[in-house]
């Protein structure tokens, strides 16, 4: 696990667009081994933090609503 990366669940707070896209961002860096990617590698970089903050959202909003139940 990256350290780097805070629980986003029950947080005192809403969780915050940064915050999703700076835990997708340290997934991503962590799993590829670059802080910053070659600019021949930044696109795949880039989508891969889109989709993994999508997911993360998803996943949240889902939690959210299975807990309320």
């Amino acid at each position: 696990m990256c350290r780097s990366i805070k629980p986003l669940r029950n947080m005192d707070h809403p969780v915050t667009e940064q915050e999703i896209q700076e835990a997708a961002l340290q997934y991503v860096r962590k799993v590829s081994g670059y802080r910053k990617p070659s600019k021949a590698n930044e696109e795949a970089f880039q989508r891969a933090i889109d989709e993994i903050a999508e997911s993360t959202r998803k996943m949240l909003e889902n939690l959210r609503l299975k807990a309320s139940q």
